[in-house]
């Protein structure tokens, strides 16, 4: 007996051939699980596996009320170390689940290419068909291209549970799964196979799951490059290597070198938002380590490049430039005198060594033939790179230069010295209390509190003309508190980092809680303090000053907040020295934590309309930076149709996306799934740059007033529960297990802003993530259910034709079925009955009844309204690949519920067991590993 997938439902089997790979790969795991399970722990674990199992598979299936009884009496009666090898049972069959479930992705997607199939949706190939369709040249791509940016952008936020050490052996298990799919195997080699998926399941199964201490910043950070060795440095290069050549194949007659539009950034090491431990210091560690990885990954393949290239001048005649890149060589090996591209990588490899001691005191594995200068900037490596190239195409053999080296080229055009550029984030409140202390203490004003007193027109005047001075307010000779002196140490280290590894290494200033012009002049006071603005008729400015808009109040302010900014001239004059072009972010988090799923979507998608028009007038581009999280309750959903479905004119060649916690590994850990992930970016971005997707049916204006009014219903909906109905935090911190979130050792930053029980003071992401591990789902369909009755009720001709009305919008507008389909996944991964079970952990049973009465009338009301604006009688319809995955993986995330109700019980009525305390946050990781995007 063993772990296995479900068998298939009958509406499922039409996809059974296909899906039957799939099928194998989860019971050949499940399998070595299960019998690793009865070797290290016994057969009484195993036995308790299996049936738990067998029980949760029946009651997932048939509803069984005598099944979930059955199950409740096993779980409850378990010994402490069986419900510990129980819960890592289940929780590793769903990492081998996700495992699976990604290489029957690769798997398709191969099959597809090798069948000769029409290109699929998401696709490089498939977004150049859409824009022959629309009638779109090769010049217009050509010239979009020129200013376009495509940057998903790393953060350190939270919800990651799982470990490095243990997302690498899932990867050797992936690697070994993928070679039985592509290779015939010998029964030698088939042996081998086994035996090493063997030891890979063991060494998870002895591995620890959990990080005994906090991750510190600098851990965050080395986490992060991490996706680089996996998978950007191979596969964003190749990226543009297919790109470039279906773009020569497709409009031949032009030439195509494209611009390095496809960028990978990071707010590792730079955010500062409520985390203390991100400092000056940090900053400077976090780009020294990033340097040296980029280098090291230039070694390593310049080293593998001499191998590549053992071409000798008696036999291939060489440029004037490669032979004169040859002499300047250190190399003076006469066994290589004739192979002068060998001699040009030795004296190239000995500069970047070089490089790498002088910029990052980091020594190369691999020592240079002698010592040489460094390079002054990564553009002249690849000045040198290039010459290889040349040469060879000159001399006929250019196909030497399309594969390492070619992509060589490009990840040094992409990646530089720095790697990614980082982000630094601070929130206005700090820049606030800074800049009143500097103008304070250099006497501008009476005292500290005197710059909080002025009004907003007094504090922009005042800003407007210190930025214009080029009298600095610092001075090395006063005292400032902690927190200024922070602030102005992080500003000084971006100047001297700047300097040291390139402009591109630190090109942004992002202000969270932006809600006023003052936020923007506050920075760039900042700014001019530290020398990265340098003041006079036509002023330098070295960073992009971005505001960040979350809450709904917010938004709605952003396009009038950013027309009087534009309306003030020192502030025009700092947007011209930025090349005309300005990013605004919109926090999507707090958006919907301040105001419900439905009014945070709709608010911000007005705010991108007002925006859009607002930057038109002034003759400024509009890059639109998303904060959106994984779960759909934090902006997320799938990446391709969110992007198509923002308002026309909204992306305009330019986006930048976070790409937050565990939907990092799930998006980029595996480099074949990672640069579909790339590719489906690119792809949306070209398509809603240069198509009115938003109108393509018909207009979408006029349904405009429709959402106004579901948002106003919707936000009193969602606002009366979460933030006037007493009691509500009690409720949430009982019935969640948000408090046990906040105690794992996930990432460097505290969960809540300041030290307070309120929600509005809670970070998003464990309000999110705690709502998502009770399998409610709150924050991504509350209020919707009502706003809908409420409109249907008002409508003027009735039900019916409203609900007419709603299903044409659904048919017709892509921001609306966009946002319904995020709703139909979240429902979907919802059970009420599992959320009855946490709600059983409130204290106050007059609380807890009347409070999740409310939540589960909502939920059923939601539901019901949702698959009647669908036209579809059950949940995901339209979406069979999720389906199949909820049905292959809920029946095990069940009795991981299950458990975590009971522990949670325990551990809150005062039980002290270390037990208990591992058990509870080890069904956390199997919880979130089961639904892959939680937080």
């Amino acid at each position: 007996m063993s772990l296995h997938a479900p068998a298939p439902s009958a509406d499922l089997s039409a996809a059974a051939d296909k899906d039957q790979p799939l099928r194998e790969d989860i019971r050949l795991l499940g399998r070595l699980l299960g019998d690793t399970v009865r070797e290290q722990e016994g057969g009484e674990a195993f036995t308790a596996v299996e049936t738990i199992r067998q029980i949760a598979v029946r009651f997932a299936r048939d509803q069984e009320p005598a099944a979930r009884d059955e199950l409740a009496a096993i779980l409850n009666g378990l010994p402490r170390d069986t419900m510990l090898s129980v819960v890592r049972a289940f929780t590793y069959f769903l990492h081998f689940a996700n495992i699976a479930e990604d290489q029957h992705h690769i798997r398709r997607r191969r099959t597809h290419e090798i069948a000769g199939s029409e290109a699929r949706e998401g696709s490089l190939a498939y977004a150049l068909e859409r824009l022959a369709e629309a009638g779109v040249g090769g010049e217009a791509l050509a010239e979009a291209l020129g200013h376009a940016l495509v940057s998903p952008v790393l953060t350190a936020h939270p919800t990651e549970v799982s470990r490095k050490s243990i997302l690498h052996c899932q990867r050797e298990v992936a690697r070994l799964l993928d070679t039985r799919d592509r290779v015939a195997m010998t029964p030698e080699e088939a042996a081998d196979n086994d035996a090493a998926l063997r030891a890979a399941v063991l060494t998870l199964w002895r591995t620890r799951m959990l990080r005994p201490n906090r991750l510190a910043v600098v851990d965050e950070v080395k986490n992060g490059i991490s996706y680089y060795d996996d998978t950007f440095f191979a596969e964003l290069p190749r990226l543009y290597c297919q790109f470039e050549d279906q773009l020569k194949s497709r409009f031949p007659e032009q030439s195509w070198d494209l611009p390095n539009f496809f960028r990978i950034g990071s707010w590792i090491g730079g955010d500062r938002d409520g985390n203390p431990f991100v400092t000056a210091d940090i900053l400077k560690e976090a780009l020294r380590l990033q340097s040296s990885a980029a280098l090291d990954f230039y070694l390593d393949e310049i080293h593998a490049l001499g191998a590549d290239l053992p071409l000798s001048q008696m036999l291939l005649p060489v440029s004037a430039e490669l032979a004169a890149l040859a002499d300047r060589s250190p190399d003076r090996s006469p066994h290589r005198a004739d192979e002068a591209y060998r001699r040009a990588l030795t004296g190239i490899y000995a500069r970047l060594a070089a490089t790498s001691e002088s910029l990052d005191r980091h020594p190369p594995l691999r020592h240079a033939v002698a010592e040489s200068a460094p390079y002054d900037s990564s553009a002249a490596l690849v000045a040198d790179l290039q010459v290889l190239a040349a040469s060879l195409a000159a001399h006929g053999a250019g196909l030497l230069a399309r594969g390492r080296l070619r992509r060589l080229i490009r990840a040094v055009q992409v990646f530089g010295f720095h790697l990614a550029p980082i982000d630094l984030r601070q929130n206005s409140d700090v820049h606030e209390r800074s800049v009143a202390e500097l103008l304070a203490l250099a006497g501008r004003l009476p005292s500290v509190e005197a710059y909080s007193a002025l009004d907003e027109a007094a504090r922009i005047a005042l800003l407007a003309e210190e930025i214009a001075s080029p009298r600095p307010l610092y001075s090395p000779y006063l005292a400032y508190s902690e927190e200024t002196a922070g602030e102005l140490a992080i500003f000084f280290a971006a100047r001297e980092l700047k300097a040291r590894y390139g402009d591109a290494a630190l090109p942004n200033c992002i202000i969270s809680k932006t809600d006023g012009a003052s936020d923007l002049l506050e920075v760039a006071l900042l700014a001019k303090e530290a020398g990265l603005l340098i003041p006079g008729a036509q002023p330098k400015l070295a960073v992009n000053i971005i505001p960040l808009f979350e809450t709904i109040d917010d938004l709605r302010r952003s396009a009038p907040v950013m027309a009087s900014l534009f309306a003030l001239p020192a502030y025009r004059a700092l947007v011209a020295a930025r090349g005309e072009e300005q990013e605004v972010m919109l926090g999507y988090s707090d958006s919907n934590k301040d105001g419900g799923f439905l009014t945070s979507g709709w608010e911000l998608y007005k705010a991108e309309i007002d925006l859009t028009r607002v930057f038109a007038a002034a003759g400024v581009r509009l890059r639109l930076f998303h904060g959106r999280g994984g779960s759909v309750g934090r902006g997320g959903g799938p990446s391709y149709q969110a992007i198509l479905a923002q308002p026309a004119g909204a992306v305009s060649g330019q986006i930048r996306i976070t790409e937050q916690g565990e939907v990092i590994a799930s998006k980029y850990a595996n480099p074949e799934v990672g640069r579909r992930n790339l590719e489906i970016l690119a792809a949306a971005t070209l398509e809603a740059t240069l198509t009115d997707h938003e109108n393509r049916v018909e207009p979408a204006r006029p349904y405009h007033a429709v959402l106004d009014r579901l948002s106003q219903l919707a936000f009193a909906a969602y606002r009366g529960l979460v933030y006037e109905t007493p009691g509500f935090t009690t409720y949430f911190r009982e019935s969640t297990p948000v408090s046990e979130i906040a105690n794992l050792n996930i990432g460097s930053r505290p969960a809540s802003r300041k030290k307070s029980e309120a929600i509005e003071d809670l970070r998003a992401i464990p309000w999110v993530f705690s709502w998502a591990q009770c399998r409610l789902m709150l924050p991504g369909w509350y209020g919707f259910g009502s706003a809908v009755e409420a409109w249907l009720g008002e409508h003027p001709e009735g039900r019916e034709a409203g609900l007419a009305t709603l299903r044409k919008m659904y048919r017709n507008w892509p921001f609306f079925r966009t946002l319904l389909s995020n709703m139909d996944m979240v429902l979907a991964k919802s059970d009420i009955a599992i959320a009855s079970r946490y709600a059983e952990l409130v204290t106050d049973a007059e609380l807890r009844a009347s409070i999740f009465g409310r939540i589960k009338v909502e939920w059923e009301r939601t539901r019901e309204l949702l698959l009647a604006i669908e036209e579809q009688a059950e949940l995901l319809a339209d979406n069979p690949l999720l389906k199949r995955s909820i049905r292959n993986r809920f029946p095990y995330m069940d009795p991981l519920n299950h458990l975590q109700v009971e522990l949670l019980h325990r551990h809150r009525a005062g039980e002290t067991d270390e037990r208990i305390r591992r058990g509870i946050h080890l069904t956390i990781n199997g919880v979130a590993a089961g639904l892959r995007n939680s937080g």
